[in-house]
């Protein structure tokens, strides 16, 4: 692929970067690379999600590293930033205009006829379920209705790259569906969409692709499972719901291929939740034993197999070993492979520094 070629595929790119403010570190050798598709970028308030938006969005300069989005760096690059979508978490709207009016001038900025901006600006409106209410000023608008006029605009000039910081914060659930919706499409179009957020559910039905920063520090990039399964000091739990949980735990504990249990709870009389560190094995006798005893299972479930579960595990070791993103340095990871940094890897197997 030539220079020209890479730099016009939409994508993120980290290498490197660190961003501080006097004493302050807000990000720390922070290295990714991020392609075509929806990623959510988790992490606890403080973390740098918004430094890094901030960032990509061209809006400051890394103090350390680089940053480069569709192959060059957004900072003062008009040729870069047309290609930006921005939806700030910050509320700050001009109450006195009317939807159609704040999004038609946005979209003239990008560099559109009126005409053309004010097509573009009823399309976005009306995409994102804001075409009865697009001629009333913003000033009575619900935060449902702000957040989706803001979403508007920073769509309306067709964006490669759409960043979005907390955009479902205080939504009902109808914009929520209509949010969710428009990045889904944007994504299969082919952009790149960065999604901040604390509501993790909506993640989880969204994406499997996060970045989870904590500290200013990449601690962990991938799909979740994959993720998950590297988290090595923390044990599997299974759940099952049946009609003798007391009964499948002894014949689990009885077989042979039961050796990588470590522990049984029984969370209430028709569950019993196994924990173990060889989960596909457990799988496996746990299926075997409900057919050889004819075991009525309800459910058979993870409960640490959703993406809260990750979350509070990689903030809970972040604490004692933040990662670095390190492993990544050369702004070459691939962006579908989980990617633990050496820091948040079993030191004892990889040989790595916590």
């Amino acid at each position: 692929m030539t220079a020209a070629a890479a730099s016009s595929q939409a994508s993120i790119q980290a290498i490197g970067v660190s961003k501080w403010y006097g004493k302050v570190t807000a990000l720390q050798d922070v290295s990714l690379q991020l392609k075509p598709g929806v990623w959510g970028l988790l992490g606890p308030n403080g973390s740098g999600k918004t430094t890094f938006m901030r960032l990509c969005a061209g809006l400051s300069k890394p103090s350390l590293g680089q940053i480069r989005v569709c192959g060059d760096a957004p900072f003062a690059n008009p040729e870069v930033l047309r290609r930006i979508g921005l939806c700030p978490e910050a509320d700050a709207l001009y109450d006195e205009l009317t939807a159609l009016e704040f999004v038609t001038a946005m979209a003239e900025l990008s560099g559109y006829s009126r005409k053309d901006a004010r097509d573009r600006a009823v399309k976005a409106l009306t995409d994102f379920g804001l075409d009865k209410a697009m001629e009333r000023k913003m000033g009575g608008y619900s935060r449902g209705m702000r957040q989706r006029a803001k979403l508007a605009q920073s769509v309306v000039h067709d964006p490669d790259v759409l960043l979005l910081d907390e955009p479902l914060t205080g939504t009902d659930p109808t914009s929520r569906h209509v949010i969710l919706d428009q990045v889904r499409i944007r994504a299969n179009a082919g952009a790149v969409v960065l999604f901040s957020t604390h509501v993790l559910v909506e993640v989880e039905a969204l994406t499997e692709q996060v970045l989870l920063i904590a500290r200013g520090q990449l601690v962990a990039q991938g799909k979740v499972h994959e993720i998950r399964d590297l988290l090595e000091e923390h044990p599997h739990h299974v759940r099952v719901d049946c009609d003798r949980p007391r009964d499948l735990a002894a014949a689990v504990l009885a077989s042979p291929e039961g050796e990588g249990v470590l522990g049984i709870s029984f969370p209430s009389s028709t569950e019993v939740e196994l924990e173990t560190r060889k989960p596909d094995e457990t799988y496996s006798v746990i299926a075997k034993m409900i057919v050889e005893g004819g075991f009525t299972v309800r459910s058979l479930t993870s409960p640490d197999a959703s993406l809260e579960a990750l979350f509070h595990y990689l903030v809970e070791r972040s604490g004692r070993m933040a990662g670095t993103g390190s492993d990544a340095a050369s702004g070459s990871a691939k962006p579908y492979q989980a990617a633990l940094s050496p820091g948040a890897r079993d030191t004892k197997k990889k040989g790595a520094r916590a």
